[in-house]
């Protein structure tokens, strides 16, 4: 099993709270963590390097978490860079929406903390595991 600092994971939410929150939690599990407070600042972190994952909220000013996610979507650099969306949009419709656009999971907000980690580690188990194949 490979390290967990060699994932990156990138954090996009307009909340400093949830960011920080995120950032600790994951980077006391030995991940490398890049954060972004709006879809522009993703971008540019995007530009630089390819995140292993990105944890994306959908309410966000300008650009929302729904634009960003087809956006990268259709960026070939993040085509299959999973995303698990992390939002307080808990109804049927917007999952099934982020679903169909290409995310790979959903947390609601507020977090489960615990759960969240177990997806982290789950989707990029999967993805080592689909990188070996």
């Amino acid at each position: 099993m490979t390290e967990n600092k060699d994932y990156t994971i990138l954090v996009v939410d307009d909340s400093t709270t949830n960011v920080v929150l995120l950032e600790a939690i994951l980077d006391e599990k030995g991940y490398q963590i890049e954060t972004a407070l709006n879809a522009k600042e993703a971008y540019n972190i995007i530009d630089k390097q390819t995140p292993d994952l990105i944890l994306l909220d959908l309410l966000m000013p300008k650009i929302s978490g729904f634009d960003f996610l087809e956006e990268i979507r259709k960026n070939e650099k993040t085509v299959n860079t999973p995303v698990i969306v992390v939002s307080a949009l808990t109804d049927e419709e917007n999952i099934e929406k982020i679903m169909n656009m290409g995310a790979i999971d959903f947390v609601k907000k507020p977090i489960d903390l615990q759960y969240l980690v177990d997806k982290v580690e789950s989707v990029l188990q999967d993805a080592h595991l689909a990188q070996e194949e």
